[in-house]
């Protein structure tokens, strides 16, 4: 199609033009209702508050450059008007100063109707229309790209008229109906036209004009050019507030949802691309300075305003009438500058926690799980505890992160028999991520090393439903202590002598509570206790519940729990065959303080609290003799919990 000749150039002022606009479609007529602030208002205490107020306060007495003069309503706002807001992307708002004075959104309109466009017509019919490459030549140049015949991008004017053709409607009420409830959605709030500006605009938008039918005559858009042009007017005509402005950011930043509102205004891939566009093409002429002092997508609008992105972390909107000679709010880009410096907001700026993702690791010898095990089990683990390790993972697992967790963890793999990776600090995770951490399982389990998941939340979506225990890769838990457990068991089942099995069942004579009797004493007192079998699940002593017994478990597994500050019940012990529970209640006469619950099926051998009364009474060595070796016993599991709770710091 060969290069076409660029018409008309900016204003030699230095002041470029960037939306004259004329009417073609009927005025619309649809009442909106009056602007509210969105909630919550500005926050004006704290650290990140102070910050923006003194940002606010240097720039404010710089008084350069001019509002725009070629609109007649934009020639007569307050040229000294001033407002800086900056919202996070779970919704909290800081601003200074105008935060709450109208002025018309204007070219900060482009990168929400192209997003609505995106939504309308998908990513591949709008690129047939409208290309993402920086221009290099005036927003407002009458021209197209001499290779593509395409406008170079959504954020020049030729671009933003393209993308206004493209949205969906029945006819043109509709259509400009469906921008607005677009920015409300974005907004928070109901947004509304100031129909002065936009009669002025639609006096004085030669230029625009000349624009739509440039596209119409090279086929770019296919409808009637002025319906497309009158369109963009009235976009650009849109009151907002700075603080509306924010909020806006704010939902671009936390991936298309509103943070006030909490309602969708944008899908997540769609952002991706609206702030791709944005970081190369948002300042025109000024977008290579702006990138490398500020580093955030950005647009900014010849009312005045700025509107930057960082994604997933704030939004921030400026409001100051006059411009330098790019077209761009001088306030506002001194006040951004200085908050990506003072606050670190570059989007290329590396933290730490982008270099690690993994917060802490130990192996199981030194943060062992509340199971009570035996001496000869506590012997084999500080032996060969240290063949399973526990990683603690944080923050948002994408892959940077996920890259370095996988490579740390292989690094330290060798010779091990089992490992944790615990998920419940991480954020965000990515599919590379889910991708990287399922291989290493693979992996690890090629090489003998199962691999537990402690992912209450189901961050890792597919990977959770590996609960089969015959599972190759290893177990997904909801706990860190139960998969710490796990770990446990898989040494000692690997590495317990084998002339020492596993005690699963024992009598009420072989239980260590009365290994060091006589026969004639051990015989006696093993008459007392009566045995009971509990099913699976079953209460055996509540909290709060009266002495009901001595209880010697001879098979199976109990469980003592209690409810934690959460208001949920946590485990505080499991207790297997050779161990006791109840001593305390019984000896003092005090009340159970946790719950006892059978964990599986369990056998357990019961002396009653009269059958003890009478011991004490009629055989008091036998009593002390029998406490002495309960004593002994609850001793020795004391070094493995007071570690487990020296490490954990309480956290269950």
């Amino acid at each position: 199609m060969g290069s076409t000749v660029p018409v008309g150039r900016a204003r030699s002022d230095g002041v470029r033009p960037k939306f004259a606009r004329v009417g073609g479609e009927r005025p619309y007529s649809g009442r909106v209702a009056e602007p509210e602030p969105a909630v919550p208002r500005t926050t004006d205490s704290g650290v990140v508050a102070r910050i923006v107020a003194e940002v606010y306060a240097e720039c404010l007495a710089d008084r350069s450059g001019e509002p725009a003069d070629y609109i007649p309503e934009l020639a007569a706002v307050q040229p000294d008007s001033f407002g800086l807001c900056l919202a996070t992307a779970d919704g909290r708002v800081y601003g200074a100063g105008d935060v709450h004075a109208p002025f018309t959104i204007q070219s900060i309109s482009k990168p929400f109707t192209y997003a609505l466009a995106l939504a309308d017509r998908g990513p591949a019919a709008v690129a047939e229309r409208i290309d993402v490459e920086p221009s290099g030549e005036a927003f407002n140049e009458i021209s197209l790209d001499p290779v593509t015949a395409r406008p170079r991008n959504p954020m020049i004017n030729a671009g933003a008229i393209t993308a206004a053709a493209l949205i969906d409607g029945r006819d043109a009420a509709e259509k400009f109906e469906r921008v607005r409830r677009c920015y409300s959605r974005f907004a928070g709030r109901e947004l509304r036209v100031n129909e002065a500006v936009y009669a002025s605009e639609a006096r004085t938008g030669y230029r625009n004009r000349a624009i739509g039918y440039m596209l119409r005559s090279f086929g770019v858009i296919d409808s009637d050019p002025d319906e497309a042009v009158d369109r963009y007017f009235r976009q650009c005509s849109i009151d907002v507030t700075c603080h509306d402005l924010a909020v806006m950011a704010a939902t671009l930043a936390n991936n298309g949802v509103n943070p006030l509102t909490r309602e969708r205004a944008l899908s997540s891939t769609l952002a991706e691309q609206v702030l791709s566009v944005m970081t190369t093409c948002g300042m025109y002429d000024a977008a290579g300075e702006w990138v490398s002092t500020v580093g955030m997508p950005a647009k900014s609008g010849v009312g005045g305003g700025i509107l930057a992105v960082l994604p997933g972390q704030i939004g921030i909107a400026v409001y100051s009438p006059r411009l330098d000679r790019h077209g761009n709010s001088v306030r506002g880009v001194a006040a951004c500058r200085a908050l990506s410096r003072r606050l670190e907001l570059h989007f290329l700026h590396v933290t730490r926690s982008a270099r690690t993702a993994i917060r802490a690791d130990y192996t199981v010898v030194e943060v062992p799980s509340r199971t009570r095990r035996s001496t000869g089990e506590i012997a084999v683990l500080d032996e060969h505890g240290h063949r399973a390790r526990v990683y603690e993972l944080h923050g948002d697992l994408l892959f940077a992160g996920a890259e370095g967790a996988v490579r740390a963890i292989e690094a330290r793999a060798g010779g091990l028999d089992a490992l944790v990776i615990d998920l419940r600090r991480v954020g965000e995770v990515s599919a590379i991520a889910v991708t990287m951490l399922d291989e290493l399982r693979r992996e690890l389990a090629a090489t003998g090393c199962l691999v537990a998941l402690v992912d209450p939340d189901a961050k890792l979506g597919r990977l959770i439903s590996s609960v089969d225990p015959a599972d190759p890769r290893g177990r997904v838990f909801v706990d860190r202590d139960t998969a710490t457990e796990w770990c446990e068991d898989i040494v000692l089942a690997r590495h317990r002598p084998a002339d020492e099995p596993e005690c699963t069942s024992i009598t009420v004579a072989e239980h260590p509570a009365l290994a060091a009797l006589t026969p004639e004493s051990r015989a006696r007192l093993a008459a007392d206790f009566e045995v009971r079998t509990i099913a699976r699940g079953e209460v055996i002593a509540r909290r709060g519940s009266g002495r009901s017994g001595l209880y010697l478990i001879l098979e199976g597994r109990v469980r003592l729990s209690f409810e934690g500050a959460d208001g949920r019940t946590h485990r505080l012990v499991t207790l297997s065959a050779g161990m006791s529970f109840g001593e305390i209640p019984m000896l003092v006469g005090t009340p159970f303080v946790n719950e006892a619950r059978a964990e599986t099926g369990v056998r357990v051998a019961v002396l009653s609290p009269a059958r003890f009364d009478v011991l004490a009474q009629r055989a008091p060595q036998l009593k002390l003799a029998l406490l002495e070796r309960l004593a002994a016993g609850a001793y020795a599991q004391m070094d493995a919990a007071v570690r487990a709770i020296a490490v954990r710091g309480g956290d269950y």
